[in-house]
């Protein structure tokens, strides 16, 4: 029997491994990005005298910010030029934005950050409406999960590299940011040639989803995406929803920035504790891909159940690695170094198993909000994945602004009421989902 060729599982495959390659480069960015200027602005003051008037912490909340933003509009370049050759533009800026680090210089962080954010809005867009155009009611789960499994391996790979380059340095010297930046640029370019690989949508097949809230027509002009995009916003579904998507622009916030600048801050750990970063964040990939892996392979048997019970075991498991945090992790690590113990004495096992399950917790949300928006959705994907990165990247502006300010405990508290309030509104969508996949009903 002749094996039938599967565009659609081929294109969610490529698209995975183009999101890894690019997302080795700028995740590993971003998790080092403030520990990298900090040693930038040591070395500029010990030269000059004068201090490099920039952190990291407000580059990526101005990515942040301007991603939110650009989310409004997004919906609209996706469906002018298409959600490959969006991809393929947005991920042109990624490559550029990373290579500036060889020689950073504070007008070029902050410009090449809010060209970042505007990338950033379209590439996310772009990929929700490629996924979804390319699943059904059966595929959406497992599709979801291969991609995700694929794109965190991004977390997994940048931050072995980062161990191994960084294991014994107090302070990141020009010649080692260098290589780790050249290196990352020449991933984040492969991730963008991939893109070119990917095939034309064939006749989407999306009947058998769920249509919730759909327009009649499908968005296909500019100007119908943004009006398209506000008329979603004011349903209840999303609504609901977007207090889950705030849930997860703070708690990546959380994991992707300040977790990793919270153990190389450790000084009881003393040189070996900005090695431990790249350890931490091989942890949270480690977590991201067994979560997207396990929800992608079963993904049709836990569909049987519906999405919630999987969002109630990432509540748990962030609840628990809040806690271990909270015990094993000074106070004031996110801020400088610090040299005073918390509850317990630091443990780098314990924080390693808190990176893990921060990273399983996260898969858990974002697999099943994934599978949720692409089977009540179909029809107008774009924006309502737009809608999705518009409100969890600006709650992911908001964390990197008061990561800058805030002690560890006022960080954690702020996840905990978060992360609450974001599960229960889940669940509560859930229930509208399965009361009108059992009543066929349609909302327009």
């Amino acid at each position: 029997m002749a094996l039938v060729f599967d565009v659609h599982l081929f294109n969610v495959i490529i698209l995975g491994l183009a999101f890894m390659f690019l997302f080795t480069a700028f995740q590993t960015s971003s998790m080092i990005e403030e520990t990298v200027i900090s040693s930038v602005d040591a070395a500029t003051l010990n030269k000059t005298g004068h201090h490099f008037k920039a952190t990291g912490y407000y580059s990526l909340s101005i990515i942040y910010a301007t991603f939110a933003a650009a989310n409004w509009i997004a919906p609209s370049v996706v469906a002018m030029i298409g959600p490959r050759f969006s991809m393929f533009s947005g991920g042109i800026i990624y490559t550029l934005f990373i290579l500036s680090f060889i020689k950073p210089m504070v007008w070029s962080l902050y410009t090449g950050s809010v060209l970042l954010g505007f990338a950033a809005a379209v590439l996310w867009t772009a990929q929700g409406n490629y996924l979804t155009i390319n699943s059904n009611s059966d595929t959406m789960a497992r599709n979801s999960g291969i991609f995700w499994a694929l794109m965190q391996c991004s977390i997994l790979f940048g931050n072995v590299f980062i161990y191994f380059e960084w294991q014994g340095k107090e302070t990141i010297e020009d010649s080692t940011r260098v290589t780790v930046y050249t290196v990352l640029t020449v991933l984040a370019a492969i991730g963008v040639a991939l893109f070119l690989l990917l095939r034309d949508k064939r006749p989407e097949d999306t009947d058998n989803l769920l249509s919730v809230n759909s327009s009649v027509n499908r968005v296909e002009k500019p100007w119908k995406a943004l009006v398209r995009s506000f008329q979603l916003f004011c349903t209840k579904e999303l609504l609901l929803l977007s207090v889950c998507f705030f849930y997860t622009g703070v708690e990546m916030t959380f994991f992707s920035g300040v977790y990793g600048t919270c153990i190389g801050n450790v000084a009881f750990w003393g040189d070996k504790a900005k090695g431990y970063i790249g350890l931490t964040g091989t942890l949270i990939g480690c977590g991201e891909i067994i979560g997207g892996a396990t929800f992608g392979i079963l993904g049709y048997k836990t569909n049987k159940h519906g999405r919630d019970p999987i969002v109630l075991l990432g509540y748990i498991v962030h609840i628990i690695a809040f806690y271990m945090i909270l015990l094993n992790i000074p106070a004031n690590a996110p801020l400088h170094k610090a040299e005073e113990n918390a509850y317990i004495e630091p443990s780098i096992g314990v924080g390693l198993l808190c990176a893990f399950l921060l990273g399983f917790g996260d898969s858990c949300f974002n697999t099943q909000i994934y599978s949720i928006l692409g089977y009540m959705f179909p029809e107008d994907s774009a924006p309502a994945f737009a809608l999705f990165k518009f409100t969890q990247s600006l709650a992911a502006a908001a964390g990197f602004f008061y990561s800058n300010h805030l002690q560890l405990e006022w960080q954690l508290l702020i996840l905990v009421i978060s992360g609450t309030l974001g599960t229960i509104t889940f669940f509560m969508v859930e229930r509208i989902a399965s009361e009108a996949s059992r009543t066929g009903y349609r909302k327009i």
